[in-house]
């Protein structure tokens, strides 16, 4: 681990066996004590939890990435784990082609981009905007270095 941080991961939090969803209560209910702590870093993107994100984050870490790659490593995951549970999401949560989510993937420009830039652009954060996944692999190795200097 680049950081030495506890990743937390909303999938995991959010859903339950059988893709049950688990409400938005019960998740800002077990983001609290996270949110509580001095250190973490939580991967995810449920607009319902953003605020009390963003509100305690001191850094926000944003891959902008190309729709079409967001898109065409979404295929590549359901390959990848069909069947089977990934390791950032929740047991009893196989991999699975759900079409509602491949179009929230391809209307993020239009519908939760504008909604998430102005929540972003309100916040005291510092942004790290990572366009690629080149940048992405530089920052990282960067943080690795610092990392093990300290």
């Amino acid at each position: 681990m680049a950081t030495g941080i506890a990743l937390h991961h909303l999938d995991q939090m959010h859903w339950r066996s059988g893709w049950v969803e688990g409400s938005k209560e019960e998740l800002l209910a077990d983001l609290a004590p996270i949110l509580a702590s001095d250190k973490w870093i939580i991967d995810g993107n449920y607009g319902s939890t953003m605020e009390p994100r963003i509100e305690r984050a001191d850094t926000i870490v944003y891959l902008d990435f190309p729709i079409t790659l967001c898109l065409w490593r979404a295929i590549k995951r359901v390959w990848q784990y069909r069947g089977r549970s990934r390791p950032d999401m929740a047991n009893g949560c196989p991999e699975r082609f759900n079409l509602e989510f491949f179009l929230y993937i391809a209307m993020w420009n239009h519908k939760a981009r504008p909604r998430t830039e102005k929540r972003i652009a309100a916040s005291d954060s510092k942004v790290i905007r990572l366009k690629n996944p080149r940048q992405l692999k530089y920052w990282l190795t960067r943080l690795e270095n610092t990392h093990a200097r300290t």
